[in-house]
C-alpha cells in the first residue's frame, strides 16, 4: 500500500510537468499559474499596432515584438512552449475591463504602472522603462520640445498616461485622442495633426514605417515603468511574473530579446532595461 500511494504521488506530479519539458515546479492547485499549466495555452492581451512592442504582421499574421516575446517567455515558463498562446488585441482603454473581466491572463501592452490603474488591477515589478516622446513631420521645424506644443494639435491615445502628461505640461496645447497610435500617424503625415506623442519606443516603431516623412524630437519629457498587468490581489502570480522577470535580466533572455526588437532600429537598452533584481 505504501509503495502505490508513493506511485500515485510520482504520477501526480509528473502531471503538472508541461509538454515537452523535463521538470517543472509544481504550483498551488488553485493558482493561475496551475489553472494555465493544465488549459495548456497562456492568454495574453497585447496591442497589435506597435511595431518593436506588439504588432501583428498583416501578411503572416505573427505577433512580433518585445511584449510579445515576453509573453512568450511566460508561456515557455508555464507550459513547455512558446507557442502555447493566445494573443487578443487589446488596446489601452481596454486593458483593465479585459483582466477584470478574464478575457486574457495577463496584459502585456506597453502598459504604464500608475496609481489609478492600480486601483483596478495588480502590476508586476517593471520589465521595461520608457520615456515619452514626440514624432513630428520632417519638414517642420517648429516643434523641437515639448514646450513648443502650445497651440498645436498632437494626437495620443485614450487611456494612455500621455494625455495626461500633455495636459499637465502643455496645457494649451490641442490634444486628438483617440482608440490608437495607428490612427495617429496617417493623421500626422497628412497634416491634420502638428505631433503624436506616447512612449519614445512606440514612437521608434512608427518611425520605422515613415523614415522620409517623420521625425523624432528626442527629448524624453517622462518616465514610464511597464509592468504586466494581472487580475488585483492575484499576489501569487504576480509573484512568479516578478521571479520570471528577475531570472531573465539575470541570464541575458531579457537582453536577446531586446537585441531582437527593439534594438533592431538602433536603440540601445541602457535607460530602458531594470536593474537586476
Amino acid at each position: 500500500m505504501k509503495a502505490l500511494r508513493s506511485l500515485l504521488a510520482a504520477f501526480a506530479l509528473v502531471s503538472l510537468l508541461p509538454a515537452g519539458c523535463g521538470e517543472a515546479a509544481a504550483f498551488p492547485e488553485s493558482s493561475t499559474m496551475a489553472r494555465i499549466r493544465a488549459r495548456g495555452v497562456l492568454t495574453v492581451g497585447i496591442k497589435f499596432d506597435q511595431p518593436m512592442f506588439g504588432y501583428k504582421d498583416p501578411a503572416s499574421g505573427r505577433i512580433t515584438g518585445f511584449d510579445a516575446e515576453m509573453a512568450r517567455l511566460v508561456a515557455k515558463d508555464l507550459t513547455g512552449s512558446e507557442r502555447n498562446i493566445r494573443f487578443v488585441e487589446t488596446v489601452s482603454r481596454e486593458r483593465e475591463n479585459f483582466i477584470s473581466q478574464g478575457v486574457v491572463d495577463l496584459v502585456i501592452a506597453t502598459y504604464s504602472i500608475t496609481p489609478a490603474r492600480e486601483q483596478r488591477v495588480s502590476f508586476t515589478a517593471p520589465y521595461y522603462y520608457a520615456g515619452q516622446d514626440l514624432l513630428v513631420r520632417t519638414g517642420d521645424s517648429t516643434i523641437n520640445e515639448v514646450s513648443d506644443l502650445a497651440g498645436k494639435t498632437v494626437c495620443t491615445a485614450t487611456g494612455s498616461t500621455s494625455v495626461e502628461r500633455l495636459r499637465q505640461q502643455v496645457p494649451k496645447a490641442h490634444l486628438e485622442i483617440v482608440d490608437a497610435y495607428s490612427i495617429c500617424v496617417p493623421a500626422l503625415v497628412a497634416g491634420r495633426v502638428d505631433a503624436v506623442s506616447t512612449d519614445n519606443t512606440i514612437l521608434l516603431g512608427l518611425l520605422a514605417q515613415h523614415p522620409d516623412t517623420l521625425r523624432l524630437v528626442g527629448k524624453p519629457f517622462g518616465r514610464e515603468p511597464y509592468g504586466m498587468g494581472i487580475r488585483k490581489q492575484d499576489t501569487v502570480f504576480r509573484d512568479y511574473l516578478n521571479d520570471l522577470i528577475a531570472r531573465w535580466l539575470r541570464d541575458g533572455q531579457w537582453d536577446r530579446a531586446f537585441m531582437a526588437t527593439i534594438g533592431v532600429g538602433g536603440a540601445t537598452s541602457e535607460a530602458s532595461r531594470p536593474a537586476n533584481r
